[in-house]
């Protein structure tokens, strides 16, 4: 198990970075290869259908959810343009179907489980990349993933949004590089350059769900990860070394009050409208 980007990248000398993640996973567990690859292409078709098996009819059972990703989808003239405009929709739309207990891919939560997708599967589209290309991709993510785990947290009880939709949004950088044949330093800049992003990023759900804010947080980390990505592929760095920006990350949501960390207390949640959603009054969404 990697403690560490450097280690990660390490280990990643002599062989693509997937594929020393995909030993890792191996030995881990003690299963062949093929155990592992199917297993991770598994999670890449129920991403895929997650997003087919969204219904802009339905709502959450609260009704703060549903149907803004058909929304977004149907926008005449984007101001972003189609790639992201799809991008957009894709991570809303997860973030909907998540809420109407739809099944999704936690990655690596499941408030988080639209941005991965929302940018890997337009992505594919559009470069006509493989299944097989965006596991590998699942691989770099998950590599990633793992090391902010460790070192720090993936919980938004422990560190608020910055570990969950922040996570989420450094493991999809991370990932774009691959998919463009960006190198692994390349890779870990990526990811630095997106979780400094959000750096310090509450966890403040409304009434205590897993809707607002969260499922436009999914686009937020998206957006976000597309960006760092093409800075990354650009040559562009991180001042602060990947591994010392996840720990800070830890730091940082360590500091947090506990009214920001999940507990619906602070933030949104403490607005005079978010009070009144959670004592179930209604107010504007």
């Amino acid at each position: 198990m990697f403690g560490s980007v450097q280690a990660l990248l390490s280990a990643s000398a002599d062989k693509p970075l997937w594929d020393a993640v995909l030993d890792d996973d191996c030995q881990d567990r003690d299963v062949p290869r093929e155990d592992s690859l199917s297993k991770m292409a598994a999670l890449w078709r129920t991403m895929k259908q997650s997003v087919l098996d969204y219904d802009p009819t339905r709502r959450s059972p609260c009704g703060l959810s549903g149907g803004q990703g058909a929304q977004m989808a149907a926008l005449d003239r984007s101001i972003c343009g189609p790639f992201i405009q799809e991008v957009i929709s894709t991570a809303l739309k997860l973030g909907e179907h998540n809420a109407c207990m739809g099944r999704i891919v936690a990655a690596p939560t499941a408030g988080a489980c639209g941005v991965l997708p929302a940018v890997l599967i337009p992505l594919q589209r559009k470069d006509r990349l493989s299944d097989e290309d965006m596991v590998k991709c699942l691989y770099v993510s998950a590599g990633f993933g793992q090391v902010i785990a460790t070192k720090a947290s993936i919980s938004g009880a422990e560190g608020g949004c910055q570990a969950e939709v922040g996570s989420a949004s450094g493991m999809a950088a991370a990932a774009l590089v691959h998919a463009r044949g960006g190198s692994g330093e390349q890779m870990a800049a990526a990811c630095a350059m997106a979780l400094q992003n959000v750096l310090g990023l509450v966890c403040d759900p409304v009434a205590g769900l897993v809707e607002v804010p969260c499922v436009k947080r999914n686009v937020m980390g998206a957006v976000n990860a597309l960006s760092c990505a093409d800075m990354a592929l650009a040559g562009l760095a991180s001042p602060i070394p990947c591994d010392e920006v996840i720990d800070a990350m830890g730091a940082v949501g360590r500091a947090m009050p506990t009214a920001l960390r999940e507990t619906g207390e602070g933030g949104l949640a403490a607005t005079p409208t978010g009070r009144k959603i959670a004592e179930g009054r209604g107010g504007e969404r």
